[in-house]
């Protein structure tokens, strides 16, 4: 093992020994990542403690508007959670390794589920702004990968399969809440890109005609990571907006955060219930 591989266990050795004293050694059983306008989802559950990221040696403070860096410690019906208030991008300029710490750390404090959110642009019709859509799968087109290089976990394979990257269970427990809730979710494929601009029309039309439904610039590294870390995956996207040549407006993180806000009762609904029912 190199002296950088020997510095990243040590940060995350650090990082979990700080959090089980600070959290008297609860297991957490789910991580949920909060993407942009998610953070206020979790008002529905009980929060136990909180911590800013950048208490934490692996994690760091995010940069982008909307996203808060605190990590809490949640009580559900079925135990505890951790909740991600933000994250990482990688048009930030981190890297990827910043990016795949919450997971990994996740990982190592006892979680068995991930469930991921984001803000997304929507391509086809049957999406609307407002709608919040299950990711099915994901196109790759982040120009990169966060399992390239030294494998940053013993459990992580050199080539984890991704015939199911998003859990089918997960996927079924989240319609039947739905359901059961009257919320109409929709599914769909999400693409990822690198950003931080937005995509031309140009673009969104290549898109299309590969299978996209959503595009967003988050997401697919985590769910990447946590799938090859045998981690149960569930992602959603909020559909704050039309894509580049559908919109009628120019685009914009304003916009994004604001259509994001106008669905956060649909999100609290759905997010407290699937916590609560996560084993």
């Amino acid at each position: 093992m190199n002296e950088k591989a020997n510095d990243r266990k040590e940060c995350l050795r650090q990082s979990i020994a700080y959090i089980r004293e600070q959290w008297s050694e609860k297991v957490p059983k789910t991580a949920f990542i909060c993407g942009s306008g998610w953070s206020e989802a979790i008002k529905g559950l009980k929060i136990l403690g909180e911590i800013p990221f950048q208490k934490i040696k692996c994690l760091s403070r995010t940069t982008v508007e909307g996203h808060k860096s605190n990590l809490l410690l949640v009580e559900t019906k079925t135990g505890y959670g951790l909740i991600f208030q933000g994250r990482r991008h990688f048009y930030e300029g981190v890297g990827w390794e910043t990016i795949r710490n919450p997971i990994i750390l996740s990982k190592e404090l006892g979680c068995k589920n991930v469930v991921l959110t984001n803000a997304a642009g929507a391509i086809p019709e049957f999406l609307n702004v407002g709608d919040i859509m299950i990711i099915e799968d994901h196109i790759n087109f982040m120009g990169g990968n966060p399992l390239i290089g030294e494998i940053p976990h013993p459990l992580i394979p050199r080539f984890p399969d991704q015939t199911e990257v998003y859990s089918k269970q997960l996927i079924n427990l989240a319609e039947k809440i739905a359901k059961k809730k009257k919320i109409d979710l929709k599914k769909g494929i999400y693409l990822g890109l690198t950003g931080p601009a937005f995509e031309t029309p140009a673009e969104i039309r290549g898109y299309k005609a590969i299978g996209a439904d959503a595009v967003g610039m988050s997401t697919i590294p985590e769910a990447m990571v946590a799938n090859a870390l045998g981690m149960q995956v569930i992602a959603f996207s909020c559909i704050s907006n039309k894509a580049a040549g559908i919109s009628e407006e120019k685009l914009s993180h304003e916009e994004v955060t604001e259509n994001t806000a106008a669905s956060l009762p649909t999100m609290q609904s759905l997010i407290t219930q699937l916590m609560n029912e996560l084993n």
